[in-house]
């Protein structure tokens, strides 16, 4: 179960589908349930999204315990949102399985003329805490599917992972992802 936190010190935004934007700002915590294909198998991922409020901080160690992946958002914004991702990560650390695959995404790349945090940051930040990457806009869509993805492929490689089988390498997949000329495009 992949779950979405972003930090209360951005405006609520959301991952998972452009559409679902009214929906969201509307409910405080959403659960959704997102089907991807990859390599030809579905996979079912089941999205639980706070937003990083802090009224659900106390619930938050639950849904790390039982998360197989978790997509860590932040605001590029919004500095206080960047700044509070190593605090995101040592709970996440703290309390969610060790084996829990982990994202980091820059969000609201579509609106680069208020950035005030620089995409080097945020991968000098993921190098650091060894995750993969990437700037998204949820508003455009920009890289969101890929997001997820990147994610399903993982937890696909990771549930039917053969002895004789090359590993799957996600950081390597969402980089080579980027550099693709139809991805990261605003659409």
């Amino acid at each position: 179960m992949p779950a979405a936190v972003q930090d209360s010190a951005g405006r609520r935004s959301q991952a998972a589908s452009p559409a679902l934007s009214t929906h969201l700002s509307l409910c405080p915590s959403l659960f959704q349930n997102k089907v991807v294909t990859v390599d030809g198998v579905r996979v079912k991922l089941q999205i639980w999204d706070t937003a990083g409020q802090e009224r659900f901080r106390s619930v938050t160690h639950a849904y790390y315990r039982d998360a197989q992946a978790l997509l860590l958002l932040y605001d590029i914004t919004n500095k206080s949102s960047f700044d509070n991702i190593r605090a995101w990560l040592t709970e996440i650390h703290e309390y969610a399985q060790r084996d829990v695959v982990i994202m980091l995404l820059g969000n609201k790349a579509d609106v680069s003329s208020e950035r005030v945090i620089r995409s080097e940051d945020g991968e000098m930040l993921a190098r650091e805490y060894g995750v993969p990457f990437m700037e998204t806009s949820a508003k455009t869509g920009m890289n969101v599917e890929l997001a997820f993805l990147a994610i399903a492929k993982e937890l696909k490689y990771r549930a039917g992972q053969q002895a004789d089988e090359p590993s799957f390498q996600i950081r390597d997949y969402v980089e080579s992802q980027k550099k693709r000329p139809s991805c990261c495009s605003f659409l």
